[in-house]
């Protein structure tokens, strides 16, 4: 609409939260949409807001041979992928000690290797178009980490390392990829969403605050509009020449670059060390 080209949208986790405002928007801006959910039925309010132009596919992103022939029926009925938004996912709270191995392997089943195989099956009918944009839905937690959100981070961080090499693979193919590195938006990611591991009481002291925060006491009251996270992505699939990665929200804004300006000091400081370990250079002849 308003001179834009309409395009079709792949979409993890549309059901709810993020991904379905995000869903929302785009397909208000005259958009096709495959929305996907673990259940077809919870895509019904989209449908009904938006007709035909949402086709709803139940998919479990952990089934990889699921992924590939969702992504194939999607493609045969849409006739193209122009957009995939890798958004489905979820947090786990607890620290490195607490968490058990069933639930760091869900976690990196859904939030890393669901876009992964998301990511595989699509890129075939990208190059074959010789377009398309990859959106991998990051977090500021895949630019640093925080307390009892270990594996949460982790799997963030996983994400980030496949899709910044991921960009450097099929650029010569016309396809685009994003790293979205969101803040805090308003939906019940720390509460419903959230998994927990069972705290122990040796980080009663140190993991109070945190245990808190991912209560769901803050839930749907983060700063973060997901609507408007929508109209930054519609803003950033329409430029010539994307970025790789993008931050979402004011928070994510001001804590990345010092981070970054952090982890640039403390590598400056050690530079010294760090220049100690290589084998002596043969002198020029």
């Amino acid at each position: 609409m308003n001179g834009r080209p309409t395009r079709v949208w792949f979409v993890t986790g549309a059901s709810r939260g993020l991904g379905q405002a995000i869903a929302d928007v785009v397909l208000e801006a005259g958009d096709t949409v495959v929305a996907t959910a673990r259940r077809a039925s919870a895509l019904d309010g989209l449908v009904e807001r938006h007709g035909d132009r949402v086709v709803p596919v139940a998919l479990d992103v952990t089934d990889r041979a699921a992924v590939f022939a969702a992504v194939a029926e999607a493609a045969e009925r849409t006739g193209r992928i122009d957009v995939v938004l890798n958004n489905a996912g979820y947090g786990l709270a607890g620290a490195v000690e607490e968490v058990d191995e069933a639930q760091v392997r869900d976690q990196f089943d859904v939030n890393f290797f669901g876009a992964l195989w998301v990511t595989q099956a699509v890129l075939p009918v990208m190059r074959r178009q010789g377009s398309g944009h990859l959106l991998q839905m990051s977090s500021i937690a895949g630019v640093t980490t925080y307390p009892n959100l270990s594996m949460y981070c982790a799997s963030k961080w996983a994400l980030e390392a496949a899709s910044e090499t991921l960009a450097q693979e099929v650029a010569g193919f016309g396809v685009k990829v994003t790293l979205v590195e969101a803040g805090e938006f308003r939906t019940d990611w720390s509460a419903g969403s959230m998994v927990r591991a069972t705290p122990k009481a040796a980080y009663d002291a140190v993991l109070a605050k945190r245990r808190h925060g991912l209560s769901g006491a803050y839930a749907h009251l983060q700063p973060g509009d997901p609507r408007k996270a929508g109209e930054a992505l519609l803003k950033l699939v329409d430029t010539a020449e994307p970025p790789l990665r993008i931050l979402l929200g004011n928070g994510a804004a001001d804590l990345a670059p010092s981070v970054l300006r952090d982890r640039l000091a403390v590598w400056e400081e050690w530079e010294a060390l760090a220049r100690t370990t290589d084998f002596p250079q043969e002198p020029a002849s």
